[in-house]
């Protein structure tokens, strides 16, 4: 028995692997680096942490914003820079994942299934309209930081009204 599979890894690292792009490695990885995903009490806090949200140079009326910040952790944002290149492929469920989401909540494979669809949408987006696909990329990173915090901080999503998961974060 790995250590995933015991006390207090199995159900948060269960609930990362419905991701597509997450398996055992990636999400022991942010949950041992994130450790408590409670701390953040929104997903722009998981974002900045994690240094996914752009840097700004303001003065007067005039706002620049510049590249990501790279604040925080710099692991943790690698391995979902590195799992967020998944979502460029067509949406779709493979065998492994398939087998990945054996036994979760339905709740959080509902969340995944949304994430997949988002953000397939939204590398395409970015890169048809010019952007690279490094920041394509990055961008797609950053919004799959908010599907990450909603699956890990809402325990509690069965009670918690459709849309609000996906909206809490936009």
């Amino acid at each position: 028995m790995t250590v995933s599979e015991k006390d207090p890894y199995r159900e948060p690292v269960g609930w990362l692997r419905c991701f597509r792009g997450i398996d055992i490695l990636t999400a022991m990885t942010l949950v041992a680096e994130l450790h408590d995903f409670r701390r953040f009490q929104s997903p722009r806090g998981l974002m900045a942490f994690l240094g996914l949200v752009p840097s700004e140079n303001s003065t007067g009326d005039k706002h620049r914003r510049g590249p990501i910040t790279k604040a925080g952790n710099t692991h943790a944002r690698h391995v979902l820079i590195e799992a967020s290149w998944h979502y460029r492929h067509r949406p779709g469920v493979s065998k492994q994942l398939r087998k990945r989401r054996e036994g979760q909540p339905g709740w959080v494979i509902g969340l995944a299934d949304r994430a997949q669809l988002r953000l397939h949408k939204r590398f395409w987006k970015l890169a048809l309209h010019g952007k690279s696909t490094n920041k394509a990329v990055t961008a797609v990173a950053r919004e799959l930081a908010g599907f990450i915090w909603a699956a890990l901080s809402l325990k509690d999503a069965a009670a918690t009204p459709k849309n609000a998961i996906v909206d809490s974060y936009a």
